[in-house]
């Protein structure tokens, strides 16, 4: 591969693509994965994206844990994954909000649905945007991989009561995304 070639990513939103949805995760006791995340990074790592979670972590604004909390759930994340011979190339959070306490009462770029995430990590990893995929259950993660450009979307059904603008592919599963990828080499 040519080393000035830029890498293309399969970006993922954390809680609800990755793990399920608990309300503020920062336990690892209370970690649940999602049906299709082993083989579908798998998949993906196959086929040469690198895997990048992109997070809104209000909790951390408003005060239910802390950034050494989170620090630790995604250090046993990737250490659990890692026994699937996975790796996580980055991950990014956002520990910002409108309504957050103190130092992180504030918006900021890399809240989704701003792409500040993505766009850094196009820089960090020398990613070609236009070349990768995000899955995200929010509209904010629709609007996020629009608004940085990426090649497809997807938004896992069942989280948002209204539909979401934006330019994306709705599916039931990760199953579907993975043989998306297997179909999209």
């Amino acid at each position: 591969m040519n080393p000035s070639a830029k890498s293309r990513a399969l970006f993922l939103d954390r809680d609800g693509v990755v793990n399920h949805e608990v309300g503020y995760l920062y336990r690892p006791s209370d970690v649940r994965w999602v049906e299709g995340i082993i083989p579908l990074c798998q998949t993906a790592q196959s086929l040469g994206y690198k895997l990048v979670v992109v997070t809104n972590q209000a909790g951390i604004a408003r005060g239910f844990y802390t950034e050494q909390d989170f620090d630790s759930l995604m250090h046993f994340m990737r250490s659990e994954l890692s026994q699937h011979n996975i790796t996580l190339d980055a991950v990014y959070h956002c520990p910002y909000h409108p309504e957050g306490l103190g130092e992180y009462r504030r918006d900021h770029e890399d809240r989704k649905p701003s792409p500040g995430m993505l766009l850094r990590a196009a820089r960090d990893l020398s990613l070609d945007l236009t070349q990768s995929i995000l899955i995200g259950d929010r509209c904010s993660d629709i609007a996020a991989a629009n608004a940085a450009g990426l090649q497809q979307a997807f938004l896992i059904s069942g989280t948002e009561e209204n539909l979401c603008t934006g330019t994306h592919r709705a599916v039931s599963s990760l199953a579907e995304v993975e043989a998306w990828l297997r179909a999209n080499l």
